[in-house]
């Protein structure tokens, strides 16, 4: 069986986060780091791989620039077999559209059975991408899954929501996403560090995938940032000293601005 994982490289949200002069997210004075939420579907291809009784080929995939290498060598180092890398300078401002068509035609072109995404990235968070691909590829979705099952060429998962949860199944090929509850994503040990550089990294860009610029990048995106203002700075709280009437001044303060 042969496993796509789609994961993505993102700002550090720790880091100092801001927008270039072209509105798109500026990712040169910020590290960067393969997303959390990414770590999770690495994880559930791995324990696929480990409890199936079949052949399992784990490939991860990336869209970004140069430094996005450092992602699919970690997702490398936690076990996956190889990654490809698709970067082109056309491709800088790309959407989730523009996103899911460059992934469909590198997962077509790569070959699949399944293909595992997060369930969203932490820097857009728009979490619409893997329901994307699943239509450009023409076959069944099972999102936002916390319990997978893959056998006999069946995908099975439990989604959970707030008032129930759902039992979910398709067949092979199909796109999944799984959630942050799926399972505590492994740490890359130091032989599967070493071994990581010894694997596969291809790289494509957008004339190995007969995409032509115009359906990326800036220009071929669908949605894009308007304008954008720095969050106001924190101004000081107000202090309440409590000299018998603390108590008062508390729920005056709180009724004012309509809390209670």
């Amino acid at each position: 069986m042969r496993i796509v994982v789609t994961v993505k490289y993102v700002p550090d949200a720790t880091g100092d986060r801001h927008f270039a002069d072209d509105l798109t997210v500026d990712r040169d004075d910020v590290d960067g780091l393969l997303s959390e939420l990414d770590e999770y579907a690495v994880e559930q291809a791995l324990q696929i791989s480990e409890n199936s009784d079949d052949d399992v080929e784990i490939t991860v995939l990336t869209v970004g620039p140069e430094d996005a290498k450092d992602a699919l060598r970690k997702a490398l180092s936690m076990g996956a077999d190889k990654a490809i890398h698709v970067e082109d300078d056309d491709l800088n401002g790309t959407d989730a559209l523009g996103t899911s068509l460059v992934l469909a035609k590198a997962v077509e072109k790569a070959g699949y059975d399944l293909v595992i995404s997060g369930m969203a990235s932490t820097d857009g968070t728009m979490g619409v991408v893997p329901a994307l691909l699943a239509e450009r590829l023409g076959v069944p979705q099972v999102t936002l899954l916390s319990e997978v099952w893959v056998e006999d060429g069946t995908v099975t998962g439990r989604r959970d929501g707030d008032a129930a949860s759902e039992q979910l199944e398709a067949s092979l090929p199909a796109v999944m996403s799984v959630t942050d509850q799926s399972g505590e994503a492994r740490y890359p040990s130091f032989k599967g560090i070493m071994a990581a550089k010894k694997k596969p990294v291809e790289s494509w860009d957008l004339s190995d995938l007969d995409i032509e610029a115009d359906q990326v990048g800036l220009e071929g995106a669908w949605t894009k940032v308007d304008s954008a203002a720095e969050r106001p700075a924190r101004t000081a709280g107000t202090i309440v000293k409590d000299e018998g009437e603390g108590g008062k001044q508390l729920a005056a303060f709180l009724a004012e601005r309509k809390f209670v």
